[in-house]
This record gives structure tokens, C-alpha cells and sequence, in this order.
């Protein structure tokens, strides 16, 4: 084999291996290519305590104001304001990361979901959820300061662990 053809060789194992490892190493979902090649601005939220390994992952980014947090994603675009959803498939294994474009550098609201059922609609019973701020979540929606983050020009990194229905007292993280 000539040095060129060796060169060539190697280089289309490389690029063939390039996915697959940007995958183990990385980010999921459908803005992973911008956390993988530090394309931001962008959030990568690293989650931790899942119930389970079944299901779907949702990562929504919103306006950091009490009236547009949660608010129908239609609504949200109807008056122009921010709105970013992005979704992955559960990872059989390994730890959890998700990424999400931000439009531009400021304070958003992001808000994580479990959706264990894969049904797209929020499962109180079954499904998880969890903000950046990792506060207990309890019975009812949290403040949009529980759920507030500071976005930069780069890669801003969130940690949230995620919570279920645990009893009267409402959501909190599973213990280990």
C-alpha cells in the first residue's frame, strides 16, 4: 500500500468513527452538534437520578418571566417571544447529557422532562421533570427562578437532577 493510499485509508476510518464516538462522549438530542463542536450559544445539561432508562427526554427553553414560563409553546411564538424545545431518546446506558441552542447570550427559564410513557403529554403519575436550580419540586409548577439560568456566548453547563411523584408531598429526587 502507497503512504497516499495508507493516508486516505485512515482518514475514512476516522470520519467513520467520528459519530460514534461524538455520541459516547457527548451530547443528545436534537442540538447535540452544538454542544459537541462548542458551537454556542448553547446549554448542556447534564441529568442525573432518571427512574428509569425508558421513554423520551425533553429539554424546553422559555422567556425568564413568571407569565411566559410554561406558558403553550404556540403562544410563546404567536407574540414572537423565545421558544426552544428539543428531544432525545432514552440512552440505554451511560450518563445523560442534552443540549439546547439558545438564540442569543441573557436569562432564560429551562425546564427538563422525563416523558417515561413516550405519549408527549405530562404524565403527573409517571413522568419526571426537574429545573436548574434542583429545588424540590412539591405539587405544583415551579417559580420561574427555580427554573432561571444564565446563558453566555459558549457552552453554559446545568446540572438537574431529575424528580418524581413521591407521596402526598409531591415531586422530589428518588433516593439512592
Amino acid at each position: 500500500m502507497t503512504v497516499t493510499k495508507f493516508i486516505f485509508a485512515a482518514l475514512g476510518c476516522a470520519l467513520v468513527a467520528a459519530p460514534a464516538a461524538a455520541q459516547a462522549g457527548g451530547t443528545i438530542g436534537s442540538d447535540a452538534a452544538a454542544c459537541n463542536s462548542n458551537d454556542g450559544p448553547a446549554i448542556r445539561v447534564n441529568v442525573t437520578g432518571l427512574k428509569d432508562r425508558t421513554g423520551r427526554l425533553k429539554l424546553e427553553l422559555y422567556p425568564a418571566t413568571k407569565d411566559d414560563f410554561l406558558k403553550d409553546d404556540h403562544d410563546l411564538e404567536r407574540e414572537g417571544k423565545t421558544f426552544r424545545r428539543v428531544w432525545a431518546d432514552m440512552p440505554a446506558s451511560g450518563p445523560v447529557a442534552l443540549c439546547i441552542k439558545a438564540p442569543h447570550p441573557g436569562t432564560y427559564a429551562l425546564f427538563f422532562t422525563h416523558d417515561r410513557d413516550g405519549k408527549n403529554k405530562f404524565n403527573f403519575w409517571k413522568d419526571g421533570a426537574g429545573v436548574p436550580s434542583n429545588d424540590k419540586l412539591g405539587r405544583s409548577k415551579p417559580d420561574v427562578d427555580e427554573a432561571e439560568i444564565s446563558v453566555g456566548t459558549g457552552i453554559t453547563v446545568a446540572n438537574i437532577r431529575a424528580q418524581y411523584l413521591r407521596g402526598l408531598s409531591g415531586f422530589g429526587p428518588l433516593k439512592n
